[in-house]
């Protein structure tokens, strides 16, 4: 083995290795999403019907049992939520929490998607401008979020851009391996989540694009292995299977609408402002980042090597094209162009590259790739690491970060999260089997929080404020009313615990107080 071929294999492996150990060492002060309960019921059912499969294979597989078991959550793709299942039955014993049992599958799948991205930058751009585009990538605030959960939005992330890499190196390579893995790639990423459904658009253009004079080898891998390997990985449509699927396409199309509030108002029905998406990633990725990729995409335009370059661009537009749309439903934030922001970094470390390339020629004892690299790389991770774990409270320089953010109107918090924040509260104000009013946080959220033991198990989670002894709010401006139901049900206005992140209040809690005798 060549030396630099061991070294770039040293590089992937430490990046994946290292990704995932953090992870592992930072979930268990991350709270649970709403998301992430309804996924941890629907894998333990899953995991359920793959024990049954084991004991009679037969029986599993009739249609009366695959319908009973598969109907949770049959809106969305199976493949991760399996992973989550295997997880948990395969694995639970090697982690302290059960929920990390759920998330380690999404963990690992979102340090692959760190590796990838260093190994695409390094062939594109050498391996400073490689290791600098996948660490831009690891620790975009948002991004290092949503790798800790047991959700679909970094592993869609993850499979867009293995499939994309996949297809990218069998453009060139000699036989069939390449084209079969974007086969194997792209069946994986449409049994995940309905982002794969806008990949074919991007590489339909990159072949008009790029001039190719042959139909790639990975269209028919892609045509024939993605479909089957998505309907071999989801037994839920392998009966009705064209009903079930427009029940599908039919769901995320007319997805119910979620509140998101932006520059100061509440919107709900589509179509969003224009500007939210460009102003969120503005607002949410580090300037450097976003500078570098400016200068790397200005570079590109330059470039005879455009193919890849192409490639990485289309993802971009393609990834953001839906909230140009007048008809996409509102129900998330950035979360939805997630799989842009590996393409993004990838420029980066192309404008890193350039950037280099200059600082050698003005001051050539600064020109070390280690030291310009750490000075770009510095402000994503403590970024990262300061908002943790309040990513979705994180906001960069640009707005005021968290104040100047929720001064502008932008959202403080969103999916229930911050529950385990006001854990301490609630075990020391609660009475014994109390009720928890738990707000925005999934009641099978809040069951995991009791089995993980982060609070009380005696405590009941409940969705009914009267009915209650400790109430939870987490703010946003649409669900003001509930906290009025609470200051009249409480009798009180004041809360007795505030959660907050650089100062600004993200969560609150109320304890009923006892009422006087008459």
């Amino acid at each position: 083995m060549k030396r630099g071929v061991g070294v770039d294999r040293g590089v992937t492996l430490a990046l994946f290795v290292g990704y995932l150990a953090l992870l592992l060492a930072t979930s268990d002060t991350l709270g649970f999403m709403r998301d992430e309960g309804f996924y941890f019921q629907a894998s333990r059912v899953y995991g359920d019907w793959l024990e049954r499969l084991w004991q009679s294979p037969a029986e599993a597989l009739s249609r009366a049992v695959l319908d009973r078991y598969w109907s949770v959550n049959h809106e969305h793709p199976s493949f991760v939520k399996l992973l989550f299942a295997l997880s948990n039955r395969l694995l639970s014993g090697w982690f302290a929490d059960t929920s990390t049992s759920f998330r380690f599958p999404a963990m690992v799948l979102s340090s692959l998607a760190v590796a990838v991205t260093y190994d695409w930058g390094r062939r594109e751009l050498g391996r400073s401008a490689g290791v600098v585009a996948a660490l831009s990538f690891a620790f975009l605030p948002r991004v290092f979020f949503h790798a800790h959960l047991a959700c679909f939005d970094l592993p869609v992330c993850a499979l867009w851009l293995v499939t994309s890499y996949a297809y990218s190196r069998s453009l060139t390579a000699p036989g069939w391996g390449w084209a079969l893995g974007a086969g194997v790639a792209y069946g994986l990423l449409l049994d995940t989540k309905h982002n794969s459904w806008l990949l074919p658009f991007v590489l339909g253009a990159h072949f008009v694009l790029t001039r190719r004079r042959r139909l790639p080898k990975a269209w028919l891998t892609m045509l024939v292995l993605g479909p089957a390997l998505c309907f071999a990985l989801w037994p839920w449509i392998w009966h009705d299977t064209f009903q079930r699927l427009r029940e599908y396409v039919a769901f995320h199309t007319g997805h119910e609408f979620y509140n998101m509030e932006f520059l100061g108002q509440t919107y709900w029905k589509p179509p969003m402002p224009r500007a939210y998406a460009p102003v969120m990633t503005a607002a949410t990725v580090p300037a450097i980042t976003l500078l570098l990729a400016a200068v790397g995409g200005a570079w590109a335009l330059r470039s005879d090597r455009r193919s890849d370059y192409v490639l990485w661009a289309l993802c971009i537009a393609v990834s953001y094209a839906p909230w140009l749309s007048n008809e996409t439903p509102i129900f998330g934030g950035t979360k939805h162009w997630l799989t842009a922001y590996p393409f993004l970094c990838l420029f980066a470390g192309l404008g890193f590259s350039r950037a280099l390339a200059a600082v050698h020629d003005l001051m050539p004892r600064l020109a070390h790739p280690a030291l310009v690299g750490a000075c770009v790389v510095a402000p994503p991770i403590v970024m990262a690491w300061h908002a943790h774990p309040f990513g979705l409270s994180a906001y960069t320089p640009l707005v005021g970060g968290a104040p100047g953010a929720a001064s502008l109107g932008l959202n403080r918090t969103f999916w229930g999260y911050t529950t385990q924040s006001l854990a301490p509260f609630v075990s020391s104000r609660a009475p014994r089997r109390a009720a928890v009013y738990v707000h925005d946080t999934a009641l099978a959220s809040f069951a995991m929080l009791q089995e993980d033991r982060r609070i009380r198990r005696d405590l009941r989670g409940s969705l009914s404020i009267a009915a209650s002894d400790v109430a939870l709010y987490h703010h946003e401006p649409h669900m003001s009313r509930v906290e009025h139901q609470i200051w009249i049900a409480y009798r009180s206005t004041a809360p007795d615990a505030v959660v907050t992140f650089d100062g600004v209040p993200v969560a609150w809690g109320y304890a009923r107080r006892p009422q006087p005798p008459k």
